[in-house]
């Protein structure tokens, strides 16, 4: 009976005592970019500055820039052989492959029905997970056909931010976070208190609240507090366990300890 006892009061310690996720820095550097998309495993970093879509290696430096589509709001480098970029004023997607040559335009304007998007994801084979504002629904369109494969009930809420992988799409809304299969079905919903951005990394989902970061783990739905410096977040990412975050100034690189 005892051992039963010590075993609780030992589950319950180590429960309450996990309060936050831990990192520690590994390194910081200087950058000056308008937005950091993202940096990968072999340290090639990809960013917009004035509207042009770069891709920085140790040997070399790729560019892209389309000023006939205005703002470059959004990229996506999650398939390095299909990166994709979306115009949000000119409801238009591009794709590039490795070498930021363009092998995909996705005018919406120009779709029967026609598709009014204002978020965009990276889905599997020829999809993207798009937010359709005039039926307010999360699509998922297959941009070779020109046909939708799946789409979810209306949403009820405004969209913050959308984010997938090849399996799953997560949708943030100002009331809840939703989480999607490539079906369009709904496998769950959170609801939000106060997270404003999402970013994804092996189904883990990582939130971002005013200046603070939550880890939210693929079997829980209680984030947990992530132990960072105090500082501005600009953008922040997540690859194989090294969270970055940009300040306008600085790149910083801290190795999350589970």
């Amino acid at each position: 009976m005892k051992t039963i006892i010590y075993f609780f009061i030992f589950l319950s310690y180590s429960m309450f005592s996990q309060e936050y996720l831990k990192t520690t820095l590994i390194k910081e550097d200087s950058l000056q970019v308008d937005t950091l998309v993202s940096v990968d495993n072999f340290g090639t970093i990809f960013f917009i500055k004035n509207d042009v879509f770069t891709k920085k290696t140790t040997q070399n430096t790729l560019t892209y820039n389309n000023f006939q589509l205005g703002k470059l709001n959004w990229v996506n480098t999650f398939n390095p052989l299909k990166i994709n970029l979306f115009y949000k004023d000119f409801n238009t997607v591009i794709i590039l492959d490795n070498r930021l040559a363009e092998i995909f335009k996705i005018d919406f304007n120009t779709l029967t029905p026609y598709k009014n998007i204002t978020h965009v994801a990276t889905g599997f084979d020829n999809t993207l997970w798009v937010f359709n504002q005039d039926l307010q629904k999360l699509e998922l369109f297959d941009y070779k056909t020109q046909t939708t494969r799946a789409q979810t009930v209306p949403i009820q809420s405004t969209v913050l931010d959308l984010k997938s992988n090849y399996n799953y799409c997560w949708l943030l809304t100002t009331t809840f976070l939703y989480k999607y299969n490539y079906f369009g079905s709904l496998v769950k919903k959170i609801k939000n208190n106060g997270y404003t951005e999402l970013v994804e990394s092996n189904e883990t989902i990582f939130l971002k609240k005013d200046t603070n970061l939550f880890y939210l783990d693929k079997n829980s739905e209680t984030p947990i507090p992530i132990e960072i410096p105090n500082l501005l977040i600009k953008q922040f990412f997540v690859t194989n366990q090294t969270l970055y975050i940009y300040n306008n100034k600085t790149l910083q690189q801290l190795q999350i300890k589970n």
